[in-house]
């Protein structure tokens, strides 16, 4: 854990100006084997300090990489005087933005990693269990990869804490070919929140998942490209998270708001179907721990959910508190730093659409002719909602039935546009969080979703 070298420095705050005094360990653990070969073998442990001031509308910021009693008084007093000395020229004369609750939030979780060996015995052990069991595939690779964010914050207005957020995961890749030896490649995730030990006890707890993933690769072998063209789809909980996150969640930060998103101009407005919802939440979903909670941003404010869309209503951004304050909405704890020396941003935390009453059966029965794609290796999307997602896994959909399996292909459309021909959403929820967003800085993220039935547009082959 971090030595509180931050509580006994707030008497140095400065009056009449906001403070945020931030010490940070963020650790990475890596190992990766392809086809039986270790090519991959990383530690590593970034630590220091930063302080932030705001003074009538302008920030000082100043950080230093050293956790320290002198690291902390010399990076406050350079950040007040960077603040004060930007207030000199810029003179916006902005008022402070309104006080919130303080007190303190302990929601420190352990981020003890085992030894380095521990995870090069794992990868080797799954690796083997591949290798032995399926020597047809062309290729495999297993990346086994444990990261975590330990923070604790003081602030001048509002809360401070001590939080931490640890996460583990294994990434199987498998390689084979079709029948006329065109290559395929299926990817799978596992894992989730904690540190490793705690997530993964032994590899074959790992393996039903593995031989299902490979039977998938098998279908693959003798797939059909999708017809290109709108056709109506099932969009996987994966899918539906990464829409949620991509598509529309970077529309509705504040600051891309500000920038031109096409959110600016939808607030209060119908962008989705009536059955859709989507909340960017804190730490809590139906009473149990979201992937990656998170209990106070980085500027000291609690966090609460965001709702981002509400019965197919746009009701509001995620902010900081000084968006917020612009808007006329309230923070909601979403202003995060990834490392010491990164200023907050407004970020995501666990986006997702919210479940509806289908069952997924009745959903694929409900469809004459069309596709449910499952999984994805990739997908982009810019602030018009424009999105474009690679796909790697699915099934034609025929009569209502599941038909065969189908290769790569693409999926697109305009988010906004998208949502309102949702008619149907399961009653089930997947939840993910292997990987980071990259929005200036990288930042652990949690996404999900119900499976959607919807209409987009489809590349083909």
């Amino acid at each position: 854990m971090i030595k509180d070298i931050i509580t006994p420095n707030k008497s140095l705050f400065a009056a009449g100006v906001h403070t945020e005094l931030r010490a940070q360990i963020n650790k990475s653990r890596g190992v990766t084997i392809i086809s039986g070969n270790l090519t991959g073998n990383t530690s590593s442990e970034v630590s220091g300090i930063s302080a932030r001031v705001y003074k009538n509308g302008v920030y000082g910021f100043s950080s230093m990489a050293e956790c320290s009693e002198e690291a902390a008084k010399a990076v406050l007093k350079a950040a007040t005087d960077n603040a004060v000395f930007m207030d000199s020229r810029v003179n916006k004369g902005t008022k402070m933005f309104p006080a919130v609750n303080g007190g303190y939030i302990d929601r420190y979780v352990c981020t003890n990693t085992p030894e380095q060996k521990r995870y090069i015995e794992f990868a080797k052990e799954v690796d083997n269990y591949i290798a032995s069991k399926y020597p047809d595939l062309k290729g495999r690779r297993v990346a086994v990869r444990a990261d975590s964010m330990e923070k604790l914050l003081a602030t001048s207005d509002g809360k401070d804490g001590y939080t931490s957020i640890p996460r583990s995961y294994v990434y199987v890749i498998m390689t084979g070919e079709t029948n006329d030896g065109t290559p395929i490649e299926l990817f799978k995730p596992f894992g989730g929140f904690g540190t490793f030990d705690n997530v993964f006890t032994t590899p074959d707890k790992l393996y039903p998942e593995i031989d299902e993933m490979y039977e998938k690769i098998r279908a693959k072998q003798e797939g059909v490209y999708p017809e290109a063209g709108v056709k109506t789809c099932i969009l996987s909980g994966d899918l539906a998270g990464m829409l949620a996150h991509e598509a529309v969640g970077h529309t509705v930060e504040a600051d891309l708001v500000l920038g031109g998103s096409v959110a600016a101009h939808n607030l209060g407005k119908e962008v989705a179907s009536p059955i859709v919802s989507m909340v960017d939440f804190a730490h809590t979903f139906n009473g149990e721990k979201v992937p990656l909670p998170v209990y106070v941003d980085d500027e000291g404010v609690e966090a609460i959910d965001a709702p981002l869309i509400t019965n197919g209503i746009l009701p509001g951004y995620m902010n900081n508190r000084e968006t917020a304050e612009r808007f006329g909405m309230a923070p909601t704890g979403n202003a995060r730093a990834y490392s010491f020396s990164d200023e907050p941003l407004i970020r995501m935390r666990n986006t997702a659409i919210l479940p509806g009453t289908s069952k997924l059966e009745d959903m694929i029965a409900s469809i004459d002719d069309g596709y449910y794609f499952v999984d994805t290796n990739n997908g982009q999307a810019d602030t018009t909602g424009e999105f474009m997602f690679g796909i790697c896994m699915g099934y034609e959909i025929k009569n209502g039935k599941l038909g065969r399996a189908l290769l790569d292909t693409t999926i697109s459309g305009v988010a906004f546009e998208m949502l309102k021909t949702v008619d149907m959403l399961s009653d089930t929820m997947s939840w993910a969080s292997s990987g980071f967003c990259g929005k200036k800085q990288p930042m652990p993220v949690g996404l999900g979703g119900p499976a959607v039935k919807c209409k987009v547009t489809i590349g083909g082959r």
